[in-house]
């Protein structure tokens, strides 16, 4: 296992059905984009693998029972490092990942729904399992090839390739042309108190739909962990693509790390990190089913498995509006 002389915690909670699945999800799971490393388009810079598998093994000796990784993190590396964690643990975690964002020899992504059941195989090898349970659209790109991609997903789950399928980053007439191939068992949009475009429309949708919801980026890639400050922004890597989003520049990142000192204060009554707030802000919407949170050590795990059980009560949710109200 992870080999640490350090109590861990064992925070499980309670769980929840995934859509139309029979998942049922502890409150948050291990996203693994960052473990993918550097030197690729979307990296968040360099990452030492040992560190990833420590923490991989953190959350999973905790109680945590699903991971979600995509083919296209680090260009397949982060696939890889989960594969090598899952076979020095003693735990059997649901395995998530995704498809339709491919690379050649040149490390540039392609974005195609035409290469589905190629890519599983893919996926398979260096996962090193025999099924995965949700197997994810990453992006609907090309729109047009939508229909033909959802219909292979299909296939593949006839054929016990992948237990359950999901989109990501679908909207609401996307995924209706979806539902009129197949079921969707989940959708994983982006969502968090900074971004909330997906909470007029796409949230109620699912809800009325059946379909489970796995928010990414609770804490806005890193923005609300209550680590983040200008100085540290500013010596990010170059190869770190947050460098370059408007969360992280002025005017914004002013009134975010303001955002943050809320969410630390309320944090404090509990004994818990800013970002713990932040995941369970999300949390307290009744579409989402469970969140996915990035860690890039044992010590960054450590930090957010009490979002696994910590919830906000109805006033310090309010609190938190009224900010987000009168500063948008």
């Amino acid at each position: 296992m992870t080999g640490s002389s350090n109590p861990i915690p064992h925070v499980l909670g309670t769980t929840k059905q995934l859509g139309n699945s029979d998942l049922q999800l502890t409150a948050i799971g291990f996203g693994a984009w960052a473990i993918g490393g550097g030197d690729w388009q979307y990296a968040w810079g360099p990452q030492e693998d040992k560190q990833s598998i420590e923490a991989i093994h953190r959350a999973l000796d905790a109680g945590i029972n699903w991971i979600d990784t995509a083919a296209v993190y680090g260009l397949g590396h982060s696939e890889e490092v989960v594969g090598t964690a899952l076979k020095s643990t003693n735990a059997k975690p649901y395995i998530f990942t995704k498809c339709a964002m491919t690379w050649g020899a040149d490390r540039k992504i392609v974005q195609t729904l035409k290469k589905v059941r190629e890519e599983v195989e893919g996926s398979l090898r260096r996962l090193g399992v025999d099924v995965i349970d949700l197997y994810q659209i990453h992006w609907p790109l090309p729109d047009a090839e939508i229909e033909e991609g959802w219909t292979t997903m299909a296939e593949l789950q006839r054929e016990g390739k992948v237990r359950h399928i999901g989109v990501s980053n679908f909207n609401v007439s996307q995924m209706e042309r979806a539902l009129k191939i197949a079921p969707i068992t989940s959708l994983q949009p982006p969502y968090s108190m900074i971004n909330r475009t997906n909470e007029a429309e796409i949230l109620p949708f699912c809800q009325q739909h059946g379909i489970g919801v796995i928010n990414y980026s609770p804490m806005q890639s890193g923005l609300l962990t209550g680590a983040m400050t200008k100085e540290r922004i500013a010596k990010m890597p170059q190869d770190d693509f947050r460098r370059n989003t408007k969360q992280f520049q002025e005017p914004q990142i002013s009134r975010n790390l303001d955002l943050v000192e809320l969410l630390r204060s309320i944090g404090q009554r509990h004994g818990v990190e800013p970002g713990v707030v932040a995941i369970a802000w999300t949390l307290h919407n009744p579409a989402i089913t469970a969140a996915i949170v990035g860690g890039r050590s044992a010590k960054q795990v450590d930090g957010v498995l009490p979002a696994a059980t910590f919830r906000l009560t109805e006033d310090e949710f309010a609190e938190i509006g009224k900010f987000l109200k009168e500063r948008p």
